[in-house]
Formats: structure tokens, sequence, C-alpha cells
């Protein structure tokens, strides 16, 4: 096995073993907190140009299961504490390393992901580069930037999904990038899914008579995406309109809101989201480093969920708009109850019985 470092951008360096397609890689270093969803996490697309932290120590144990991959990989690396050689589980077809291989991803294991993690946490989100031997200047380091994510990783196709019910509202989701659980989650609900390209003008979307409009989650910088910022102004008002995670900041932006970068961002399945009408706290799915600002929105909208950890905003309804956003990505709860609502009310919004 070949010795690997992962170099972060303040000067701190770990040394680990090579894992992967292992080449030299640089991106922004992140962290999840996920225990389980490995390859949902190496397949969702909003880690475009990230290098990904598992805080969970042992990773590949049950392997790979390709059925359980949801997309092409985004990351730019992979660091873990320990690669599991030998998975054990009656659905894998290979270990995780060989996935790696395959798909050109560079890692690193054997290092100490929870130091690298407390480092994230109080200094905030950094540039990293994983690599073979320790480069005497980290301006090239220091330089990278997510450029373009969304262009990158959205697909420029428009494709249908069918629920087979009569009478079926009609949904259009525009692509930010990730899609993979909004087709199923509202199809099983009743709604016929029409997928349009981020880069579809709102004229286009509302020539297709749909019921309501979903602009969905995606990576990267939700201010650089000026051209679907000003389509979504044209949505509000027009339809139902709901925004999911970098689709809420989409559409605070489009209403003169701000959105400011977290200090590390919140990603896994264990993310606490407070109910401020209901007084409870639900346990959600969440992958982004940006949040609206809540009070750049006084008089425009009303926010309805905080972030139980630092109080940043999950949730605000436009009243009289008929349209609202979560932070949170409500198809990828593992509880149904958790995220409780979002589509029902959406539904509802569009006119539909949800329980038809």
């Amino acid at each position: 096995m070949s010795k690997a470092y992962l170099v972060l951008s303040n000067g701190d360096i770990y040394e680990g073993t090579a894992v992967g397609a292992f080449h030299d890689s640089v991106g922004e270093l992140v962290f999840t907190t996920g225990v389980v969803g490995y390859l949902e996490t190496l397949t969702d697309p909003c880690y475009c140009g990230q290098i990904v932290v598992q805080t969970f120590p042992l990773i590949g144990n049950y392997g790979v299961i390709e059925e359980d991959v949801t997309g092409k990989p985004s990351v730019k690396g992979y660091v873990v504490g320990e690669l599991c050689d030998n998975p054990s589980n009656f659905r894998s077809q290979y270990d995780i390393n060989k996935y790696l291989v395959d798909n050109n991803i560079c890692g690193i294991c054997g290092v100490d992901t929870r130091q690298i993690t407390r480092t994230i946490r109080e200094q905030g989100v950094m540039n990293a580069m994983i690599c073979s031997e320790v480069p005497s200047d980290l301006s090239a380091i220091k330089a990278f930037k997510i450029e373009n994510a969304v262009k990158a990783v959205a697909s420029k196709e428009t494709c249908t999904f069918k629920s087979g019910k009569e009478n079926a509202l009609k949904v259009t989701v525009i692509n930010c990038g990730d899609i993979n659980g909004l087709a199923p989650a509202l199809t099983s609900r009743g709604c016929d899914v029409t997928v349009v390209p981020f880069d579809t003008s709102a004229e286009d979307i509302l020539a297709a008579g749909p019921d309501g409009i979903i602009i969905s989650n995606g990576p990267g910088d939700p201010t650089e995406n000026t051209g679907i910022i000003a389509q979504a102004g044209k949505l509000i008002g027009k339809k139902p309109v709901l925004g999911i995670s970098l689709g809420h900041q989409i559409l605070a932006l489009a209403m003169g809101g701000r959105a400011e970068k977290l200090t590390y961002g919140h990603r896994g399945s264990n993310q606490p989201v407070t109910d401020l009408r209901a007084n409870r706290t639900y346990v959600t799915a969440q992958n982004h480093g940006y949040a609206v600002v809540a009070d750049s929105l006084v008089g425009t909208a009303n926010q309805t969920m905080i972030n139980a950890n630092d109080g940043s905003c999950e949730a605000l309804e436009y009243p009289g708009l008929r349209c609202f956003s979560v932070q949170f990505i409500p198809e990828a709860c593992s509880d149904s109850r958790d995220g409780e609502g979002v589509f029902e009310k959406f539904i509802g919004m569009m006119g539909g019985d949800f329980n038809a």
C-alpha cells in the first residue's frame, strides 16, 4: 500500500495510506456525519468539487451494492479512518476500494478523521489536497474554488415520470443537480413529474401548464446561479412553488434576500430541525454549505423552522404567493415522519388531495 498525505490549506498534514485510483487532487474539505450511506455520499452531486471526510470511523463494511448507487460521483477525494477490505453483506457485490478505482476517485485512509473534523468545526471549511508528496508551496491549494457547480452536475435532458393516477397533478421540477429522490417521492403521492434543465425559461415552464413547480437541491454557491434566480422570480406568484435546499436559497435570493456561507455546513442524515410553530424537532437529511439569512427577508417571508444546532434558517413561507421552501431534503429523510408534510403541503397548495 502506498503512502499518501492529506494537506490542509492551513498547513496541517496528515499521513495515511492511499486508496482508490490514487492521484493528486485538490478540493474543498468537508465532513459528513452519516453513519451509513457511504455509496449515497459518493454519488451525491451536491459534493461537487469537495473532498469528503466520513466522521464514522469504519467505511465499506457492507460493500458496494450497485442498486444503491444514485448517480455519477462528483467528489474530488475521499477521506476515511478505516476502509473495510472484507465487506460482509448478502447484497454486497464487491469492495468499496474497487468502486473508488473504477470511478477514478482518489482517497486516503488511516488518518485521524476525528481531529480533521474538529479542525473544520473550529476553523471552518477549507481547501485541501490528497497527494503522494507534500507540496512545498500551498498556493495551488489555497487558490482552488468551486465554480459553475450546477452546470457541472445537472442533466440537460427533459424527462417525465408517470404516477399512473388518472387526472394526476402535473409537477415541473427544475433540475439543479439532485433529483434522485424527488420523482419517486412525487409519483408515489399521485403526481406526474416533468424534470427540466436548470436553464429552462420561466415562459417555457409556464407554457407547459404545470399545477406546481419545484426547484431542486444542487451543489455550490447559490449566488452564482443568476440565471435560475432570475427565472425563479418570474415563477413566484404564478403557480405554487416549492424550493428544496439549493432551491430554498434560490427562492430567497429571487425575493431579495441574502445567503451566507456557513462555517462548516450541514452534511449528513442526522441534522436536527425545529418547527417553530409546532415546537417539535425533526431529524433530517441535509447537504449544503450555505444558508439563507432570514433577517434579510423580514416583511417578505416568515421563517417557520430553524436548525436546532446553530439557529440557521431551515424553512420559509411567502404569504399570499403560494410559495414556500425548506433547507433540508424531505425525500431523503430516514423516517418519513421527519420533515413531515412538505410534499403533502405542496400537493394541497396545488389543490390536490394527497390521500387520494
